[in-house]
This record gives C-alpha cells, sequence and structure tokens, in this order.
C-alpha cells in the first residue's frame, strides 16, 4: 500500500489549519464585533408590537344623556390563502354580513394573506359566523359607534369612519379628545406565534377618550325636530332651519336643519342632508336684518323714536327701483312702526340717515362677516362687502338684509344681543368634557361683547314686542306670554345675478319673554308655498316656542310697557 506523498498531507493539514483559523476568526467576530447586531435582529424576529385601541368617549346631551356612544364589535376578515371554496364561503356569509356574494369573492380570492371582508359587525353577527368554522376567516376586536336617538341632532353630531376617526360635526371637531391615546403591547413570541415564558411582555395601556357634554337637550331637540318636519311638509317647501340658544350664556339648547339623515346609516345618506345648514350655510336674511338697522340708528340717535318719516311704497335709487311688501300711499311711520309693518322703504330712510359707514359698522359689530367662533366645521363666514366695494345701492339693500348673506347662526346671535341687553356672546354647543374618572370639567365661559348700550336694547326689544302684538308677526303671539320677535321674507339670488321672482326664504326670529328673555328662537322655511316670515314661519317659532316653556319652565314674566309712539295710529 502506497502512502500519500507527505507534500500532499502538509497542504491538506495546512488548508485545514487554514480552514479552522477562517472559522475561529468568523466566530470571533461574530461574538465580538457584531454580537449586538445579530441578537438585535434575533430579538427583532421575535417581538411583536400590537396597538391597542383606545376607546372613544361618548357624545352626551346636556343632561348627560348619550346622544353617540361605542359598543364592541370585530372585524371580519380572510387569509385567501387558507380559503378552501371561495364560493361556498361566499354564499354562507353573504346574509350575515348583508353584502352580495360576487363582493365577497374579491377579497376571498385576492393574492394577499389579509383582507377585510367587513368592519364594525355586531358581537352576535361575528359569532354566527365564528361557529361556521370557516377555513382561512379570522376576526379582530373592534368597535362601533351607535347614535341611539337616530337622526336627532345628527348634523350636530357628525359621525366616524370604520377607522374611528370623526369625519363630521362634533365628532370631526372634538376629535383628539374623544378618541384618546391609542396604547401598544410589545411580546416575545417562539415561531408558532406563541408568548416565550420570561420573554418581554411590555404594555402602555391605552387613555380613553374624553366624553363630550354638549348644550344639546335630547328630548327638546326631537319635539323640534318633529315640529320643523311639519311646518315644511305643511307649507310645502323645500327645507327648513331652527335654533334655540340661551341669550345670555350663548347655549344652544337644539339646533336642527331639514331634511336629516341617520348617523347610523351615513353611507347611504344624501351629501346634502349631512350639512349642519344653520352654521354652515349662508343666505340673504330679508328683513329680520331691519333689528340691525333700528339699533344702529337709535344708538347713533341718528333719529328720534317719536320721529315720523313719510314713507311710500317705492323708492327709485340709482337705477334700482325698492318696493314695499304691500302697495299703500305715503304714511307717516316711527321707526317702531317701520319695524313693526316691515317696510323696506322706511328701513332704507332710517339707513340714509345713518350713512354707509356707520351702517357698515354696526353690521360688523353684530358679528355679520366673520365666523361665529363656535368652531364647528365648515362654519361660514356670511358675506359683508368691505365699505369700498360698496353701490350707490348697497346701503339701501343692506338696510332691509338683501345683498349681504348671514348663517341662521349669526342671526340667532343677532337676536340674542338685544335679548341680552346689547350684549353679544359667543354660541356653543360644549358644556364641557367628562373625564375617565367621571370629574366633569366645564367649558370656559363664552367670551362676550358690548354692541349697543342696555337703553337702546330695550328700545328696540320694544319694538319687536310691538311687531308680534300689532305687526307682521301676530300669529306667534302666545297667551299669557310677551314675545318679542320680527318676520322677514327674502328672495333668493339667481348665480348669474338677480333674483328668482319665485323662491324665497320665509324667517321668524324672537324671543321671549320680552322683557327678561329666556330663550332665542329663529325658525325658516325654505322656498314655502306661502313666501311670508308672519305667514309660514312665526306659527313655526310659536308652537317651537311652546315646548321651550314646558321642556325649560320659562315663566311668564313681567310685560313690557309699550310707550306711546308705538301704539297704532288711528
Amino acid at each position: 500500500m502506497n502512502r500519500p506523498p507527505v507534500r500532499r498531507l502538509v497542504a491538506l493539514l495546512a488548508g485545514m489549519a487554514l480552514a479552522m483559523a477562517t472559522i475561529v476568526v468568523r466566530l470571533s467576530v461574530l461574538q465580538v464585533s457584531q454580537a449586538d447586531a445579530y441578537q438585535t435582529r434575533a430579538l427583532d424576529q421575535r417581538l411583536s408590537t400590537v396597538t391597542l385601541p383606545a376607546a372613544r368617549g361618548q357624545i352626551l346631551d346636556r343632561s348627560e344623556e348619550p346622544l353617540a356612544l361605542s359598543l364592541p364589535a370585530r372585524d371580519v376578515y380572510a387569509d385567501p390563502r387558507y380559503v378552501v371554496d371561495p364560493w361556498a364561503t361566499a354564499v354562507r356569509l353573504s346574509p350575515v354580513l348583508h353584502m352580495a356574494v360576487k363582493d365577497l369573492l374579491s377579497p376571498l380570492t385576492a393574492h394577499t394573506s389579509f383582507a377585510y371582508l367587513a368592519r364594525q359587525v355586531p358581537l352576535s353577527e361575528a359569532d354566527r359566523i365564528e361557529r361556521m368554522h370557516l377555513p382561512g376567516i379570522g376576526f379582530l376586536s373592534s368597535t362601533r359607534r351607535v347614535y341611539p336617538a337616530g337622526p336627532v341632532a345628527a348634523q350636530v353630531l357628525g359621525f366616524v369612519g370604520v377607522d374611528g376617526t370623526g369625519l363630521s360635526g362634533l365628532e370631526l371637531q372634538y376629535q383628539r379628545l374623544l378618541a384618546g391615546v391609542a396604547g401598544r403591547r410589545t411580546q416575545e413570541l417562539d415561531p408558532s406565534g406563541q408568548p416565550i415564558v420570561g420573554g418581554i411582555d411590555v404594555e402602555r395601556p391605552p387613555v380613553p377618550g374624553m366624553d363630550l357634554v354638549t348644550t344639546i337637550d335630547r328630548d327638546f331637540q326631537y319635539q323640534v325636530q318633529a315640529a320643523l318636519e311639519q311646518a315644511v311638509k305643511a307649507n310645502h317647501a323645500a327645507g327648513g332651519e331652527v335654533i334655540v340658544m340661551n341669550p345670555h350664556t350663548g347655549e344652544i339648547y337644539a339646533m336642527a336643519s331639514y331634511p336629516w339623515f341617520d348617523p347610523n346609516a351615513f353611507s347611504t345618506a344624501k351629501q346634502s342632508t349631512m350639512r349642519n345648514a344653520p352654521v354652515t350655510d349662508a343666505f340673504e336674511p330679508g328683513s329680520v336684518c331691519k333689528v340691525i338697522t333700528a339699533a344702529a340708528a337709535i344708538q347713533e340717535r341718528a333719529v328720534r323714536l317719536d320721529e315720523r318719516f313719510t314713507v311710500p311704497d317705492q323708492m327709485q335709487i340709482g337705477t334700482f327701483t325698492i318696493h314695499d311688501a304691500h302697495s299703500h300711499p305715503p304714511e307717516p311711520m316711527t321707526i317702531g312702526d317701520i319695524v313693526a309693518q316691515s317696510s323696506n322703504i322706511g328701513a332704507v330712510l332710517v339707513a340714509q340717515r345713518l350713512g354707509p359707514a356707520r351702517m357698515a359698522t354696526y353690521l360688523s359689530r353684530f358679528g355679520l362677516g366673520q365666523p361665529t367662533g363656535v368652531g364647528f366645521p365648515g362654519e361660514s363666514s356670511g358675506l359683508l362687502l368691505p365699505l369700498y366695494q360698496w353701490t350707490d345701492t348697497s346701503l339701501a339693500t343692506m338696510a332691509y338684509g338683501q345683498g349681504i348673506s348671514a348663517t341662521a347662526l349669526q342671526m340667532a346671535a343677532v337676536y340674542a344681543t338685544i335679548a341680552n341687553g346689547g350684549v353679544w356672546v359667543r354660541p356653543r354647543l360644549v358644556r364641557g368634557m367628562v373625564d375617565a374618572q367621571g370629574v366633569f370639567h366645564a367649558a370656559p365661559p363664552s367670551p362676550t361683547r358690548r354692541v349697543v348700550s342696555a337703553e337702546t336694547a330695550r328700545a328696540v326689544s320694544e319694538m319687536l314686542a310691538f311687531t308680534v302684538q300689532s305687526g307682521t308677526g301676530v300669529a306667534a303671539q302666545i297667551p299669557g306670554y310677551q314675545v318679542a320677535g320680527k318676520t322677514g321674507t327674502a328672495r333668493i339670488p339667481k348665480p348669474s345675478g338677480g333674483y328668482y321672482t319665485d323662491r324665497d326664504i320665509a324667517s321668524f326670529i324672537g324671543f321671549l319673554p320680552a322683557a327678561s328673555p329666556d330663550v332665542v328662537i329663529l325658525a325658516t322655511l325654505d322656498r314655502p308655498a306661502t313666501i311670508y316670515g308672519g305667514v309660514a314661519a312665526a306659527p313655526l317659532f310659536q308652537t317651537v316656542a311652546r315646548y321651550a316653556i314646558e321642556r325649560l319652565g320659562i315663566p311668564p314674566g313681567d310685560r313690557l310697557p309699550l310707550p306711546p309712539h308705538l301704539q297704532p295710529v288711528g
């Protein structure tokens, strides 16, 4: 037997020694210089971090009755790799998930390891699916937003999407406070996905969202919406709005816009019904704006309360002819008569005494042309042209509320200013928050500003009480109570310029009791069959006012004595 040459053995030994040295060096490098990096990579492969969703806060009415709350639910998903028979699976899931079979087939056959089938499925339905033991079908814990009162205050509340984020209304405005802060849990898992005993297990618990306490009275809101719906249908109107607010605190007891929607099924609702129109939509207010003209003239002493104007039924301003609502011979009218009889010509004569600069100043002081600051998403500022853009007719038309636009909330705040002794108060929809410990934190009081003196406000209140007693607002009278208010009929402008001849907005805004008001109520109807505010909107105001008296416990109070210059002439 021949032995290998010595040189071959030496070469083989050297090669083995070199290989061993290389291995030793590599192991040394791994154990010393790269040990931390590989340990980190190994740990990352074992660690699993999941988000722990925070419980979304409730939205409550002023008595802390629930308007919106979150209930446990489950998201249903599929891992198509393990779905044995997609068609049969879709057929079984279809009636439970209320989805078409063809809509389920797409995620069941997708080239992925995860596909949602349905989100926020009620627990009862999810349990039915789980009992089917369908291969490839899984579940994730979730919640679904529920609005127990359905369409009550729907446009105010808004709604949330499938990911639990507020998309409109108070749900959007207070998203950060309602949502809370999500938590996290990090665990060390073995290859089978089971926790490793003694491994890392760290949890940061979620911080639940705070509950939002609104100023809305749920039961009263329901009554208001019922009255509004009835009025819209009775007057064959396209829609309508109602606001009920406290003139001293700015708290809104009810805010409604018809037609409305059910936030429990917002995905099927018309986009136009989702807007909180009293805040987001501006309109030309018409004669209800005459209260600003009167207050400004009295405050600036541009007219005397007993001074009589000779008021014709039409007048020419440049190339524009202005008419009163009804033909009449020239009549002597005080400023109170002008308000009570809602004379456009009389309002123009008063505004001419003021002049453009002072008229523009008071329109702005009363809050027109600027947001109220309620903070509601999409709030409109309305439209008030800057003084340098006024034309020859601007002063005249703005005196009776045309050529200017405002939201219903802005106009309600105007009348609240008169009812509050000349002090404007920012409207508010939120009373405060309730934290996780159940402690109520009141919202700061609404900011205020004085617009006119208390004496001016009282004089205007007397005119508004006279309007309901003997003027255009008699349909708003309530036995035993002295009501102050003003009618309005405003033409709707065309996009191309000018006004429609057959489209109007009828309104009535008032407060009661007239001498010491507890509540301000705005009622408007969009394109009613009977266009006049005193005929269409005043009865709606009266109905809502009766509800307010009962619900809020409003006493009759004292009556404003009407001075001689406000007594009917003749």
